[in-house]
């Protein structure tokens, strides 16, 4: 077991950042992107579910981003 929390903290990061409604919704309930509406619908969650899988993805494991210490 190793002091590595970068995966933690970009996983965390993501899930704010891509919490529907928060900064953007995608697609919006009367556009196809609405920004900061505060409101979510289930297509929407769904496509935050495949943009967070996919940034994750690269991130962690076809960049491998982490940080070693000791």
């Amino acid at each position: 077991m190793g002091n590595d929390r970068v995966p933690v903290v970009i996983g965390v990061v993501l899930f704010v950042l891509l919490t529907p409604g928060l900064l953007f919704q995608l697609p919006g309930r009367k556009r196809a992107v609405e920004f900061a509406n505060m409101q979510t619908s289930g297509i929407s969650i769904f496509i935050d579910t495949i943009l967070f899988f996919g940034f994750i993805t690269i991130f962690l494991i076809a960049i491998g981003v982490h940080i070693t210490s000791g």
